[in-house]
């Protein structure tokens, strides 16, 4: 299938169903000396007045500061390499591939296993991986000149991890990723519970959209000023898996868990899953505080989606369309549904701790980031946070220095009309306003989607310490400056 390319055309700007003010009232729980501390040091107000808000104690009990461990030890082999794969429609296509297969192979673990990647690159560029959206050691993050120097073409290099969180993740280059990721170099992480829910089967669907040329091949320019002046590249063909012929064959009282992955460059994807009952259970990884209906959620570049789905009623084809731009659908794949099944009963898993931080708008601004463009630099363009453009993953300071335990508020202030969603490292955060109005979404989140002159605050309370980065990811942005580091120091 072909879709226009560009990333150009209007777009409507949607107010995020689940960013609803809510009333909710977390029961603290138990929480760690670290924690207690950072509460301590905020400070609880005269005796005369009411305390103040304490984001910090609220976290607990979230998710882990700790990896529990006390699992296996999985050791996989990865090698990016160039490749020619079926793609698209099935035709040969030459891309960059890890283990010669586009998506890349999914790793999957159970909560408590040590992670063990032997990789090998076989690419005629320097390369890394990052591990998206997982907490890992700050010297396994894949950041070149930061976390590790790049590795160089016939190198090798393991990364070891414990991830701390159940979920789904991702791994890419974090070397020239513009034209690294577009060729191909992508693949899953699937942290599954210590005791996976019971759905009848886990499926898991990458979404992502290839620039091809008249040879059917992939358009070599990369970085292009058009690319650059607009939201990244947006190709003319989206696949699910590669693919624009995917069919999910199941059962009417199935109930799946369908794992979703944003992979491309920069298009945005507003998945319709219409006659089926669709329930986010997880956004970015962890747990939502309850099961939501899917809606209209804008998938972002990096974002992961996890939902419940059921269908009743057999004997149907259903077309799954992405509807970001409404009155330019896109087709991005199909689902039959025939015979019948037994529905598994069992709670949603989507039950977590997810604090609503009332009040933390009275609370003071950390840091604030403007983000914006200019003339200039090596492309041409360069995209900048606070007028700095970071070229090159070679900035020498941190952008922001945050203690580790300790809540932080940030606000991000587009000051340009293009889509720019921001990607935090080494931690998990949540909205908390939208252009000054108080949100409540009920899940974390590691990226978030910032529309043209929106501004968005977020709350989060580090719990890693290291160097960490924070950057658009619309690629091609990233690549023309729009990256920094923070700085995670231990409380003194």
């Amino acid at each position: 299938m072909t879709v226009p390319a560009g990333g150009g055309e209007r777009r409507t700007r949607a107010t995020p169903a689940l960013a609803r003010e809510t009333c909710y009232g977390p029961t603290v729980r138990r929480i760690s000396a670290l924690l207690i501390a950072t509460a301590t040091a905020l400070g609880c107000g005269s005796a005369a007045s009411p305390p103040a808000p304490d984001p910090a104690r609220e976290l607990a009990g979230a998710y882990p500061e700790h990896a529990t461990g006390g699992g296996a030890l999985r050791t996989f082999e990865l090698t990016a390499a160039e490749a020619e794969v079926p793609l698209i429609d099935g035709a040969p296509l030459k891309v960059w591939a890890y283990n010669g297969q586009v998506p890349g192979p999914t790793l999957r673990v159970r909560l408590g296993d040590t992670v063990r990647v032997r990789f090998t690159n076989r690419l005629p560029q320097e390369t890394t991986i990052h591990w998206h959206g997982v907490r890992v050691p700050n010297a396994m993050d894949g950041v070149p000149h930061a976390t590790q120097p790049p590795i160089q073409p016939g190198a090798s290099f393991t990364y070891e991890f414990t991830p701390k969180d159940a979920g789904t993740f991702w791994f890419h280059p974090h070397v020239r990723s513009s034209e690294q990721v577009e060729r191909g170099l992508y693949g899953l992480l699937i942290v599954e519970d210590r005791a996976p829910p019971p759905y009848t089967r886990d499926v898991t669907w990458i979404l992502d959209d290839w620039l091809l040329g008249p040879d059917r091949q992939l358009e070599p320019g990369f970085n292009t000023p058009h690319d650059l002046m607009h939201d990244g590249r947006w190709g003319n063909a989206i696949t699910v898996n590669g693919r624009t012929d995917t069919v999910l064959p199941i059962a009417a009282g199935e109930r799946i868990r369908l794992r979703l992955l944003n992979a491309s460059n920069g298009r945005i994807y507003v998945p319709d899953l219409v006659g089926l009952d669709a329930q986010i259970i997880a956004v970015d990884g962890l747990y939502a505080r309850a099961p939501q209906p899917l809606g209209r959620f804008e998938l972002a570049p990096g974002n992961r989606l996890d939902l419940d789905v059921t269908a009743q009623g057999g004997g149907r084809s259903l077309v799954v369309m992405d509807r970001f731009t409404p009155q330019r659908p896109n087709r991005l794949a199909e689902i039959e549904v025939d015979g019948t099944a037994a529905t598994p009963a069992f709670p949603s898993p989507a039950k977590a701790h997810v604090p609503a931080w009332r009040g933390a708008l009275a609370l003071p601004l950390t840091h604030e980031y403007r983000l914006d463009a200019r003339q200039g630099g090596p492309l041409g363009i360069e995209w900048t946070l606070n007028d700095q453009a970071f070229s090159g993953h070679e900035h020498a300071h941190p952008s922001l220095e945050l203690v580790r335990g300790k809540w932080a508020r940030l606000r991000f202030a587009n000051a340009s009309a293009r889509l720019h969603p921001i990607h935090l490292h080494g931690m998990f955060f949540k909205v908390i306003a939208r252009d000054g109005a108080a949100v409540d979404e009920p899940f974390f989140r590691d990226t978030v989607l910032i529309h043209g002159r929106e501004t968005i605050d977020i709350g989060l309370v580090p719990l890693d310490a290291g160097d960490w980065m924070l950057h658009c990811h619309i690629l091609e942005h990233a690549e023309a400056g729009m990256m920094t580091m923070l700085a995670v120091r231990d409380p003194q």
